[in-house]
């Protein structure tokens, strides 16, 4: 893939995660959150910044994807989460990462491993590096958040294109 698709794909992926956070958080249905982002958001300037323009088709299929099979993105999410955890106790923008990653695993034909590395880009674009405030040495909060985010997409990968990780098992 050429370098401009490249970016263009991963501002697709993140435009879907915050489309999909902004009708969690705000109760609004796909098709009014897929217009304002196409009108509004695509080349937005901030700061002075134009943010790269979104691969449309793409965003458009992961936020629709991820609303037709929401409930099987969050069983997948739930299952790979720890026992005690459900996916309604993660933060908002954690659910919209990984139901944006899901519709792709689920219904794209994105290689499982792009996946991965995609959305583990767009979660450090959310988290930052951050120091605990109790322990202003303690290694940033993110390279822990980006671990869960890793063994997550990687269980859920695993799950929805098993096939994808049995030949590379076969190699070794």
């Amino acid at each position: 893939m050429d370098p401009v698709k490249r970016r263009q794909a991963s501002a697709a992926r993140l435009h879907a995660v915050q489309a999909l956070f902004q009708m969690e958080a705000a109760g609004v249905a796909a098709d009014h959150v897929l217009r304002e982002f196409e009108t509004y958001r695509f080349g937005e300037v901030l700061d002075g910044l134009e943010l790269a323009e979104g691969d449309v088709d793409l965003f458009r299929r992961i936020v629709l994807e991820a609303v037709n099979h929401q409930a099987r993105i969050d069983q997948m999410t739930d299952r790979a989460l720890v026992v005690r955890w459900r996916i309604e106790r993660l933060d908002a923008t954690l659910r919209a990462l990984f139901r944006a990653a899901g519709a792709e695993l689920v219904a794209l034909d994105t290689p499982p491993k792009v996946i991965i590395s995609q959305y583990l880009d767009v979660a450090e674009a959310f988290y930052p590096d951050l120091h605990s405030p109790d322990d202003p040495d303690a290694p940033p909060l993110r390279n822990r958040e980006k671990a869960f985010v890793n063994a997550v997409l990687d269980h859920m990968a695993r799950e929805a294109r098993p096939e994808a990780f049995a030949r590379s098992r076969a190699r070794n």
